[in-house]
C-alpha cells in the first residue's frame, strides 16, 4: 500500500512549495534585465533570514513588512534604486504563478476525500489575494497564518495551528514543504514530512527528517495512492 495512502489531512507551504517566488522578478525582466535572478536569490534569502532573526529577537512583525525589507535589501545589493519597481514586485507577490502540477495534485486529493490546508508564514492579507489569484479558493478547506502565534516557523507553536484547526494528532497530517529547514521544523514537531527538493540539494543539518523525498508535487500522487 502506498505510504500516505491513508492520510486525510494534507498540509501545504505556500512559498517556494505550491507559489514560485521566483515568478514575481521573472514577469519584471523588462526592468531587471539579467539581475531577475540574482534579485530572486537575495530577495528569498534575506526574507526568510529576517524571519529567524526576528524571532530569536523577539521583535516579530509581519510577513508583509518583512518581504518588503528583503527586497529593500536585495535591491540595494544589487544597485536598483527603482521606488516603481519595488511598488511592481511586492504587488506582483500577491499573485504570484503557482507551480505547473499544483492544481492536478490539489484537484485529485479533494476529490478522494481528502482535507488539504496552507500553513505558511504570510499573513492573512497575503495569503487570501495569492489563493484566488491561481483560483485555489475551492481546492483548501484552511488556510492558516502564522500570524496568530507571532512568531515565524519553524517554531513549534505555528505547526501546532494545523492539529490544533484539524482536531486531530500531529502524525495524522502529511506535511509538504519545498523548503529544507520547514520540513525539517514539520517533522521534528512531528508531521508526516514529504520534502519536495527540486533542485537536488542537501538535507539541512538540523533535527528532523521527513518521512520521504520527491523531486515535484505531482509525485505526492503515487504517495497518497491516486495515481
Amino acid at each position: 500500500m502506498p505510504p500516505f495512502a491513508q492520510t486525510r489531512h494534507f498540509v501545504f507551504d505556500a512559498y517556494g512549495t505550491l507559489f514560485d517566488f521566483a515568478s514575481a522578478a521573472r514577469r519584471c525582466t523588462d526592468r531587471l534585465g539579467d539581475k531577475a535572478d540574482a534579485l530572486t536569490q537575495l530577495w528569498r534569502t534575506k526574507q526568510v533570514e529576517y524571519t529567524w532573526l526576528r524571532s530569536l529577537m523577539g521583535r516579530h512583525a509581519d510577513f508583509w513588512q518583512v518581504t518588503g525589507e528583503a527586497l529593500d535589501n536585495a535591491m540595494a545589493s544589487l544597485d536598483l534604486a527603482d521606488p516603481a519597481l519595488r511598488e511592481r514586485l511586492m504587488g506582483l507577490y500577491l499573485e504570484l504563478e503557482p507551480f505547473a502540477d499544483a492544481r492536478d495534485l490539489l484537484e485529485a486529493l479533494r476529490a478522494d476525500g481528502r482535507q488539504t490546508a496552507i500553513l505558511s508564514n504570510g499573513a492573512p492579507h497575503m495569503l487570501r489575494p495569492l489563493v484566488e489569484a491561481a483560483g485555489f479558493t475551492a481546492l483548501f478547506d484552511h488556510v492558516l497564518s502564522v500570524e496568530s502565534t507571532g512568531i515565524f516557523k519553524p517554531h513549534p507553536s505555528t505547526y501546532r495551528l494545523a492539529t490544533t484547526r484539524f482536531g486531530c494528532e500531529a502524525r495524522d497530517i502529511a506535511f509538504v514543504s519545498a523548503n529544507s529547514w520547514d520540513s525539517c521544523g514539520a517533522a521534528s514537531f512531528g508531521f508526516r514530512g514529504i520534502w519536495i527538493n527540486r533542485t537536488g540539494g542537501p538535507k539541512e543539518a538540523v533535527p528532523g527528517t521527513s518521512e520521504r523525498e520527491i523531486r515535484a508535487l505531482g509525485d505526492i500522487k503515487a504517495l497518497a495512492g491516486l495515481a
